[in-house]
Order: structure tokens, then sequence, then C-alpha cells
């Protein structure tokens, strides 16, 4: 689906001298669940740095709101305001409480401007988010809503999951009306291709929780090739 972007987050490729540089640039704001952090068609340069929390990436279309990506720790929002000084081209909302780091947009030209080790991950990031972005209308146009709900749900797994007694466990605050928006369908949709899951035994779901009991058939049916497993994390 291309919700996310890139494997690792931009805070984490930074040297630890770089890091530090960065995070004295701006001061923390903390915002609560389903507050906005960027408005789409805003006027403002600044770049947040999320320090803790999931935020969703969205745009309002006439059948409501489509959402475009996730972001969560160690990653930038509104970076491309401050590269073009155009209006933002989306809006960010937080999922759960978030902190971020606001870093004027001058301030950020100039951190990279002077290093062009960062420059060329802005650069990198941008093209992996396009790239996703491209995933994602491709699988609007051509795929079901089942195809592309399976196609979501492995995502999040590989990206976000843990494994835990055999299974992977999804613990994401996505509301059945947000994993519709993700996937351009209707949570009437979304609630039917559940169950469907859900009577075949492959997934469970539960307040903000959803386990994948195997993987594999949601990956064959959603076209998802063989992860790298970089993001999930097994249980301790």
């Amino acid at each position: 689906m291309g919700l996310f972007g890139e494997h690792q987050a931009f805070l984490e490729k930074l040297g630890e001298a770089d890091r530090l540089a960065l995070l004295r640039l701006g001061r923390p704001r903390d915002y609560e669940p389903q507050e906005e952090l960027l408005s789409e068609g805003e006027s403002g340069t600044f770049v947040l740095v999320i320090l803790s929390g999931w935020c969703t990436v969205w745009r309002a279309t006439e059948r409501g709101r489509l959402i475009l990506a996730l972001r969560q720790a160690g990653e930038l929002v509104g970076e491309m305001a401050a590269l073009d000084g155009r209006a933002r081209s989306a809006t960010v909302s937080a999922l759960d409480t978030v902190r971020a780091l606001a870093v004027p947009g001058d301030r950020f030209r100039h951190f990279m401007a002077a290093r062009p080790f960062v420059s060329g991950l802005v650069m990198a990031q941008l093209t992996e988010r396009l790239r996703s972005a491209d995933d994602q209308r491709s699988s609007l146009a051509s795929a079901t809503v089942l195809e592309r709900l399976a196609a979501c749900l492995v995502e999040l797994a590989d990206r976000a999951g843990r494994e835990e007694r055999g299974a992977v466990v999804i613990r994401l605050p996505l509301s059945q009306h947000e994993i519709a928006a993700a996937i351009g369908a209707t949570r009437e949709a979304v609630a039917k291709a559940l169950r469907l899951l859900r009577e075949q035994g492959l997934v469970h779901t539960g307040p903000k929780t959803i386990t994948v009991a195997d993987l594999e058939p949601l990956r064959l049916l959603g076209g998802a090739p063989s992860p790298a497993r970089r993001g999930r994390r097994s249980a301790r």
C-alpha cells in the first residue's frame, strides 16, 4: 500500500553530533489525539521532527479523508514547504499523544546546507515517499477492497507489528474509519472484509489491536513481496 516510507527513520540515520545539533534548533510541542500538527493549504515553513507517537498524513477528497501515510517517532513532516516555500500539501494529525520538535524552516535549510550528507538523506526520503505514493495510487486503481486491506495489514505487520505466540500483533490507535481512509474504501466495506478474514481465522480484532494469525495468505492476497522484516520486533 505504501503507507510507510523509508525503513529507517530520519533521526536514526544521523550521527550523534548531527542529531544533537538538529534537536537544538527547535522547541518541543505536544499534541493531543486527533489534533492537527499541520493543515493542508496553510502557509508556514517550519519542519516537525516527531519525537514520540504516531501521525496520519491525509488529504480531503469529495468522498472524505484519504490517508496518504503513517509517520512515527524519528520522522520528518512538513519538510516540503520548508524547501519550496509553498502551502502545505497535506494535513498531519496526531493518532495518539504526540510530541514533536518544531524547527524553523530557515534553520532547517541552513542545517542541510552545512551538511551534504543530511541533504542527501532528505532527498532520498522524498524519493522514497514519492515511490510509496505511486504504489498507493496503483493499488487504489487496480485492487479490490479485500486485496487492499490485506496489503495494508501486511505492511502494518511488517513495519509496526510484534511477534507474540506465533502471531503478529499490531497495536496502533487506528479505527476502522482510519483503515478505510488508508485504503480508499468505506467503513462498511472494511468491516465486511475484516469479517471475511476473521471467518477464515487469518485475523483477530480487538480495541486498537489487530492480531494476524498467518501472514502468508494475506501476503498472497495483497500481492505483497516477501518482507525484509526490518520493522518488526519480537516480544520479550
